[in-house]
């Protein structure tokens, strides 16, 4: 059976994808000042629209492995309003947005064939 198991090893680093309504920009800016404050992360920049596999407005949170136990439980407390998908980077897109992920909030309907043409 172990050699069906998936390594952890795998794992580059770490997105957390914040979601937000116009209605919460104020909220997601707070966060992502004390995000940026806090924790040795790179902040992604602003998407007011969808991108890629997203379906509403966003922004990104890269972490290495090594920040996931302090970043992440943060985030499960402070997150607030905001759903927020936390997925790690692997080889691949498609099951690092889907199989592998975790929502904080409400999940949201991925646009996964957006990313079903990344595949290797």
């Amino acid at each position: 059976m172990s050699e069906n198991l998936a390594d952890p090893a795998r794992i580059a680093g770490y997105h957390a994808h914040l979601y937000y309504s116009p209605e919460a920009r104020s909220l997601a800016e707070k966060l992502r000042e004390e995000i940026a404050e806090r924790f040795a992360v790179r902040v992604g920049r602003w998407h007011d629209e969808p991108v890629g596999p997203h379906p509403c407005a966003m922004f990104q949170v890269a972490f290495l492995v090594e920040e996931f136990a302090r970043f992440v439980p943060w985030l499960m407390l402070n997150h607030g309003l905001l759903t927020v998908l936390i997925h790690p980077t692997t080889d691949d897109a498609v099951a690092d947005h889907s199989r592998f992920a975790m929502w904080l909030g409400t999940p949201l309907p991925l646009r996964l064939e957006v990313l079903r043409g990344t595949q290797p």
